[in-house]
């Protein structure tokens, strides 16, 4: 049962990439089907009469540019696939690290990798203060996992073997192609709506010399480059914060030390700024920006986590005001315990059920 609640996960992993896959081309297809109607409506295109109508009209201009919105795409998916780590590094400045330059890291790693017959990932670095830490890569063979130099300096050994553990179990889960793929291609619409809205505000230089009424092709401009802003911030979010709780749990089952994991999320808390686009910041162990009221958030709150480690992992908070460690709920003899099938005190399933 536990094998297969992670393989269910895993497929919906799956799913929610190709889905994801899929929506891009006809995001495209839906942005520029607007922006033609708006062009239309302000009398920048010639009406099609013959057509039913504008909005027919910019359907048919739409299927016209399928082929090339569809190759946009397509030339996107595979810069995506072949580049997307060397994209992530230049927006983060991690830097690839050799065994000899960090022997006791590349350990750690190589161990938890032994530990379920993985190839190891890469292993790179971010020279900043901030404590964070990230897996990326979409396929067998480019992993990588990435931690700063904040994260090595401020915590001990269990503590970062807790982290790479967690990182790895996204690997493992299939979260890590997911929150790549949704990562890049969120950056894209949102460079997109940057695009609208920096011809929105050039448009009073060249309004006057445009004939028609470029008044309602702004507002149609502005109202879809805000649709992409808040699509963007939709396909970021498409990746369930489930995935955090599920990966703690996977450090735990790798390490067999929650109190480790605990100590790790106590310390990176309020610590963890890391110069990077909104759009990667689902990837990271931990982000500090919740959003507005924290209706965005990419991550639970680390209190929520650590209340999880301490529920269903058996771990204990460190520090004096730290509560006692809960023991783990007992499990109904027809379910297996572990840190994908606890179970609370009355057969309620908990946060990694």
């Amino acid at each position: 049962m536990q094998a297969l609640g992670l393989q269910t996960y895993i497929w919906n992993n799956n799913l929610r990439s190709a889905l994801l896959l899929i929506g891009f081309p006809i995001l495209l297809l839906g942005m520029v089907f607007f922006l033609t109607l708006g062009m239309i409506w302000a009398g920048m295109l010639p009406y099609g009469y013959g057509y039913g109508g504008p909005v027919a009209y910019a359907l048919h201009l739409m299927i016209g540019a399928a082929p090339l919105s569809l190759l946009v795409a397509g030339v996107w998916f595979v810069i995506a696939y072949f580049f997307n780590q060397a994209i992530i590094d230049f927006a983060t400045g991690s830097r690839p690290v050799t065994r000899e330059a960090a022997p006791d890291l590349y350990n750690l790693l190589e161990n938890l990798c032994i530990s379920r017959g993985l190839k190891t990932p890469t292993l790179r670095i971010i020279e900043t203060e901030g404590m964070n830490a990230f897996a990326s890569g979409v396929h067998e063979g480019r992993f990588s996992v990435t931690v700063t130099r904040g994260l090595l300096e401020r915590l001990d050994r269990d503590e970062l073997e807790a982290v790479l553990a967690h990182e790895l179990s996204h690997i493992i889960n299939r979260d890590v192609r997911t929150m790549v793929v949704a990562s890049i291609f969120a950056g894209v619409i949102t460079l997109i709506c940057q695009i609208i809205y920096r011809s929105i505000l050039w448009g009073g230089a060249w309004g006057g010399r445009r004939r028609g009424n470029v008044g309602i092709f702004l507002l149609v401009a502005m109202v879809v480059g805000a649709v992409g802003y808040l699509l963007a911030i939709v396909i970021r979010m498409a990746i369930s914060r489930t995935r955090e709780y599920v990966a703690d749990a996977g450090s735990v089952e790798l390490t067999k030390n929650p109190d480790a994991m605990i100590s790790a999320l106590q310390k990176v808390a309020g610590h963890t700024h890391l110069d990077a686009p909104q759009s990667m910041r689902a990837m990271f162990l931990e982000d500090d920006d919740e959003g507005i009221m924290g209706l965005f958030a990419t991550h639970p709150p680390v209190e929520k986590r650590i209340e999880a480690l301490v529920r269903y992992g058996g771990g204990r908070p460190a520090g004096p005001a730290s509560a006692p460690a809960v023991p783990v709920a007992e499990a109904p003899a027809s379910s297996p315990a572990g840190p994908w099938g606890a179970y609370e005190e009355g057969g309620q399933k908990g946060p990694w059920g």
